[in-house]
């Protein structure tokens, strides 16, 4: 066995750096784990708001997709956008076929309002790329708009009934602490967590799968993995700094928790 690991991404490509596929393929570096990626958009952003999102053809996503699992296992995938119900389809045949871990981080919009997942997507989204995923992670907002319910715990219990293994409510939004709900097959609990720095930080939830995604491929347990990405976020977003006029970016640990 190869003492190399590594992780995939599937996701769109930030021009900024600070999330997406860019912001991931660091994150993966920063956990020792050798990074994949498959672009499904071009995106035209910066640091305040998303201009124009590109989807790629979703042959083209099939055909990278299917070439890469023909020749290389990874050890953990993380999807993240996926722009269009097209490429959402054709993903998901492939990833049928794949058992490594899953981190799906529900992409749906960004900061700025932008859709980043067509609407006509969402069910296929539900249907064919949640069912058997190690673990969702959508925030406070996609939880309710893939469920309907402003409740994390029966947010997280709905997407648990489309078949997800483990379930991560992120509420690092949230107005209060910006604790965590996880529920799995052991029942829910609450992850606390700590809320450093001020004003808007770009690329968390990408950073937070990406992290979690690592973890998994180097062979840590599901709660452990999050435990530990969770620190590493809040290390990331303490030392975000500015580098345009919008949101902050992270600026990743050089060290890992």
């Amino acid at each position: 066995m190869a003492a190399l690991r590594c992780a995939l991404s599937i996701a769109g490509s930030d021009p900024t750096g600070g999330a997406g596929l860019q912001l991931d393929l660091r994150v993966f570096q920063a956990h020792g784990v050798h990074g994949m990626a498959v672009p499904t958009a071009l995106t035209v952003q910066v640091t305040r708001r998303v201009h124009r999102v590109l989807p790629a053809f979703p042959n083209v996503v099939a055909e990278q997709l299917a070439t890469l699992l023909s020749d290389v296992r990874p050890d953990a995938i993380k999807v993240g956008m996926l722009a269009t119900d097209d490429v959402v389809i054709r993903v998901a045949q492939l990833l049928e076929r794949c058992d490594a871990p899953r981190v799906v981080d529900p992409v749906l919009a960004a900061s700025d309002g932008s859709l980043l997942l067509e609407r006509r997507a969402w069910g296929n989204l539900l249907a064919r790329i949640v069912p058997g995923a190690t673990l969702v992670t959508p925030n406070l907002a996609e939880a309710e708009l893939l469920t309907g319910s402003s409740s994390p715990e029966k947010a997280a219990s709905a997407l648990r009934e489309y078949g997800a293994h483990a379930v991560l409510v992120k509420g690092g939004h949230a107005s209060g602490p910006p604790d965590d709900y996880l529920l799995d097959a052991s029942g829910g609990r609450w992850l606390r967590g700590t809320r450093r720095g001020e004003g808007p930080v770009h690329g968390t939830g990408c950073a937070l799968s990406a992290a979690i995604a690592a973890r998994l491929a180097r062979g840590e347990p599901l709660e452990a993995a999050i435990t530990l990405a969770k620190r590493f976020l809040e290390e990331a977003i303490a030392r975000a700094e500015a580098l345009g006029a919008g949101a902050r970016l992270l600026v990743l640990p050089k060290e890992i928790p």
